[in-house]
């Protein structure tokens, strides 16, 4: 292969490989993500061990969600290292039709679809574990808002008295 070839194919291959960084970057935020729902989780779980009757159904949803979740993002991070195999792949097989002088835009083309809709996949996931998040804050501060609610409650009848 000449110098003259191979130009053109390292210039095809640098779309893929900045998509393999920027997804790179997304698993470490899902992976972070993953990591704090998982130590969320076992908080949880210890507490429900510990807790009082009334804490339990409130408990028992946030771990539940918290599963949901954790289902979510294994999803996405599995769905976005998809796209970074696929991306792979796709360079490697751009430098072997180069070397071959084999006309594969068509499995290039398919490659690279496949990678861009596991990444579009992977953003689906991981949006939705963002708006369970707020499902579970809902429930995490539900009690404490009925707490300061009645604490207001208790404050304001005493003055009046």
């Amino acid at each position: 292969m000449l110098n003259s070839e191979l130009i053109p194919l390292l210039q095809m291959s640098i779309g893929p490989v900045i998509l393999i960084s920027g997804v790179g970057l997304i698993l470490l935020s899902m992976t972070n993500r993953y990591g704090r729902v998982i130590d969320r989780s076992r908080q949880l779980a210890e507490a429900v061990r510990n807790a009082v009757e009334e804490d339990m159904e409130r408990l028992s949803s946030e771990l539940s969600i918290l599963t949901l979740r954790a289902r979510l993002l294994r999803t996405a991070i599995a769905m976005a290292s998809f796209s970074v195999l696929f991306a792979a792949v796709l360079i490697l097989s751009l430098f072997v039709f180069g070397l071959l002088k084999f006309e594969g835009a068509l499995i290039s083309a398919m490659l690279f679809m496949c990678c861009i809709v596991s990444l579009a996949l992977a953003l689906i996931w991981f949006l939705s574990d963002i708006n369970m998040s707020l499902k579970a804050l809902d429930i995490e501060t539900s009690g404490t808002k009925q707490r300061l609610s009645q604490r207001l409650s208790a404050v304001v009848s005493s003055r009046r008295k």
